[in-house]
């Protein structure tokens, strides 16, 4: 046994051959692929369109592996064992491994010679092709994929629609009340979704140019790219050829042990039917790989079927269903306005878990799926609402992470017995958490149990924390990454540590970001001073303190935005964003505004956004103070202000709440007796309201509070953490917070005081400041080696009376 062939180079084929390697087996390995390059990272295979390379998605091929890509296998000689390529050669094997995996179905509908699939990178570089000179885009099939890939259409510009066949979304994931809430978000992003509906025909004028979809009712779907996402049919022609047993509906009939009804022949992967069951998920297909490549080594593996529990992220919607989708009785939430949905499957005598499903909020999954089938080891209401699951203690045989089939055991023996301290060591040692990444926050916590204390380095450049490092810079008085680099990280830094290192230069030092070193340290948005967007072009956004503007400035704006032909949209923080300048634009524009006298809004930057406000005292006839003053005072205090992530902030004028000020990082609601504040509050895909701090403080107290409240948060947040995860995770809470910044117990209020000082007499206008600099200046063109000419990619339509972008590039 010195030949081992594998037909197919997919994810399945690399985990196969790389067990071999690892394994140690000492023949030849030959793997066969039609594609033009080996394995690639199909789970991530949608990041390809949004900039993430082939080259960055493709796996490297083991050492001593031969391949052959671009090669077709047309036939299997089983009798003299080799298998014959389209190039008219042939390949001699010993023991062969199919792994032909899957293809698209496309159901036999006129027209559906105009469809595209989503499969390959090269499915994805054609519709990408088509997307260019298309509008709206059909996805037909509701599915996993289906909703990945109509995500992949509207970021390309289109006004993407998904049409299932099934009466809601993500049938095999959710059932009906999970499906209506997925439906709600998705329809809230701009989808169009046609449930309960099928295909007719793809629709095409005389060129075969599509012009739509045809549902069996006759009614269209308007749409100039149309693709088929409706499942899948098992590869098995080749072993159909060669008379190898499959399955009545398709598959490769296989033993425990991945053998074909050859003894010379496996079959692993989406190709593979496995206890009557073909699988489609990564885990199963790479537990199949091993027990093969075990098998052949002379082992005794078995592949005993495989959880087909999921988690996923899909259109910024979490999903997850894990073990059955049905019991005797379930425990349901269902919250329409906040768009989650929750429910689990429990046994007939409420004792055992049998499955569950989260639409909106995935966070049980985590800690509940290692559960199913077992005692429920506390009651369903708290396991599924109160967050009472991340105390539980996971059982050995648990399987944290159902990618790569490790169990909670195979992480303690890591810990225990291989001295692995860290989530990438436990990574490295186990492959937990290295396909999809969702069992992450479980390695963390098994560690943390496990008495290991997780490492709170920022990067694999510094050993520190981000608030450790906020200290050493203020403490020692360093002004740049280098110096705080060489004398306490090692290397040159990478794309985490160099903005968040840029972001603590900035809150203790007010310095201009593009100064010098700076201007190297910055995210995208930053390096412009101004929020890129879809197609490549940039937002303007000016502050408008408190949304009070005059009519002169008002004028400017529409001034502006008329001559430079902008996108003008009023947002939710009661200001005015300008949408669709080119970079070589910027310049221009912001040097009307500035000598208009409006300043940067800092919408591109990890800082204060913006202080909204109702009208408050002034005008209404229930405001007890004047909010629009407060909320103007705070905006000019705190503009600029750098911090771990973006800061929201309110001002409602009495309790009827109309500024929304609960919902901020900090929020300020009048009372009769002066101002509540309150802080730790989001909107966003995770809402929460903000906390109570203080009540009916005056407006030297409540100012002073904010302060520091600020200056502490700057201080001690991790990277990019908003000000609701640092308070949850802030020991001793809110009451912890109170005795630090109202109390002074650890005596640092004084310097929190001065710190918010100097920022507030150092500020000034990042854009003023650039419009006067000519070196700054310099790097607002499109294209460095050609100045003022403009980006020919760059390309809009329009749309109720304004541009709006054709395509994402």
């Amino acid at each position: 046994m010195n030949r081992i062939v594998v037909v197919g180079y997919g994810p399945t084929a690399h985990r196969l051959v790389e067990t071999l390697t690892s394994k140690g087996f000492g023949g030849t390995v030959t793997v066969i692929g039609e594609e033009p390059r080996p394995a690639y990272d199909r789970v991530h295979l949608t990041s390809y369109l949004s900039g993430t390379s082939a080259d960055d998605l493709t796996y490297e091929v083991p050492s001593g592996i031969v391949t052959r890509l671009n090669t077709k296998v047309t036939g299997i000689d089983r009798e003299a064992r080799r298998v014959a390529l389209a190039d008219g050669g042939v390949e001699p094997y010993d023991v062969l491994v199919l792994a032909t995996g899957s293809a698209p179905f496309v159901p036999p509908v006129p027209g559906a010679e105009h469809a595209y699939v989503y499969r390959t990178i090269e499915d994805l570089d054609a519709i990408r092709v088509a997307a260019k000179d298309a509008v709206e885009g059909v996805v037909v099939g509701g599915g996993l994929l289906g909703l990945e890939a109509a995500d992949a259409l509207r970021a390309l510009g289109l006004k993407a629609h998904i049409v299932e066949m099934s009466p809601w979304l993500m049938p095999r994931q959710v059932d009906e009340g999970g499906g209506s809430v997925l439906k709600s978000h998705i329809e809230g992003l701009g989808l169009g979704v046609h449930a309960g509906a099928g295909v007719q025909e793809v629709v095409t004028d005389g060129s075969g140019q599509v012009t739509g979809l045809r549902k069996p009712d006759g009614s269209m779907v308007d749409a100039q790219v149309v693709v088929f996402s409706a499942g899948i049919r098992p590869r098995d022609e080749l072993a159909r050829s060669a008379g190898l047993e499959v399955g009545p509906r398709g598959g490769i009939v296989v033993d425990g042990g991945m053998l074909t009804s050859d003894p010379a022949i496996y079959a692993i992967g989406e190709c593979a039917l496995a206890g009557g069951m073909v699988y489609g998920l990564v885990g199963p297909c790479n537990t199949m790989a091993e027990v093969a490549a075990d098998r052949i080594m002379g082992g005794s593996s078995t592949f005993e079927g495989a959880d087909m529990s999921t988690k996923l992220k899909l259109l910024g919607v979490e999903v997850a269903q894990f073990g059955a989708m049905e019991g005797a009785l379930d425990v349901t939430y269902m919250d329409p306005v906040g768009g989650v949905y929750k429910k689990l499957f429990i046994s007939d005598d409420a004792r055992t878990l049998l499955g569950g499903i989260c639409v909106g909020d995935a966070s049980p999954y985590t800690q509940l799926r290692p559960f199913v089938g077992k005692e429920l080891p506390a009651s369903p209401s708290d396991l599924l609402f109160s967050g009472a699951g991340a105390q539980l203690d996971l059982p050995d045989e648990a399987q944290v992470c159902s990618c790569n089939n490790v169990c909670a055991g195979d992480i303690r023996t890591a810990i225990a017995d291989k001295g692995v301290t860290d989530v990438p060591g436990l990574k490295a040692c186990t492959r937990a958490g290295t396909t999809c990444g969702s069992c992450v926050p479980m390695l963390k916590q098994l560690l943390e149990k496990s008495g290991v204390e997780v490492s709170k380095a920022l990067c694999e450049h510094f050993t520190y924390s981000r608030a450790e490092l906020f200290d050493i810079a203020r403490v020692r008085g360093i002004t740049t990454f280098s110096e705080l680099i060489g004398r306490h990280g090692t290397g040159r830094g990478c794309d985490i540590c160099k903005p968040a290192v840029a972001s603590i230069l900035a809150s203790l030092h007010n310095g201009h970001v593009l100064e010098g070193e700076r201007a190297t340290l910055q995210d995208t948005n930053d390096k412009f001073l101004a929020n890129m967007q879809k197609n490549g072009t940039y937002s303007v956004v000016p502050r408008i303190p408190g949304g009070e503007i005059t009519p002169e400035k008002l004028i400017v704006i529409g001034e502006v935005a008329r001559d430079f032909g902008l996108y003008t949209k009023i947002t939710g923080g009661q200001r005015i964003d300008l949408f669709g300048a080119t970079v070589d634009q910027l310049p221009a524009i912001w040097r009307r505004l500035v000598d208009a006298g409006f300043e940067s809004g800092h919408a591109y930057g990890k800082a204060l956004r913006t202080v909204k406000s109702c009208v408050g005292s002034t005008w209404c006839r229930y405001g007890v103070q004047d909010s629009v003053g407060m909320a103007i005072a705070l905006e000019l205090r705190y503009r600029g202000l750098r911090s771990p992530h973006k800061l929201k902030s309110a001002v409602s004028g009495c309790a009827r709440e109309c500024a929304e000020a609960r919902s901020k990082d900090f929020g300020i609601i009048a009372t009769e007796q002066g101002w509540n504040l309150y802080v730790g509050g989001n909107g966003g895909f995770k809402p929460r309201h903000a906390d109570l701090l203080a009540n009916d403080l005056s407006t030297d107290e409540l100012i002073r509070t904010i302060d520091r409240f600020l200056m502490f948060y700057i201080r001690t947040a991790d990277r990019l953490q908003r000000t609701s995860t640092w308070l949850e995770s802030l020991e001793g809470g809110l009451d912890y917070l109170r005795e630090v910044i109202m109390e002074d117990t650890l005596g640092i209020c004084a310097d929190l005081d001065a710190q918010m000082e100097r920022h507030i007499a150092t500020y000034a206008d990042e854009w003023a400041a650039t419009l006067d600099d000519p070196e700054k200046l310099s790097r607002f063109v499109s294209f460095v080696n050609a100045p003022g000419v403009p980006d020919p990619s760059i390309v809009f339509a329009s749309e109720r009376g304004q541009i709006k972008p054709v395509m994402a590039r």
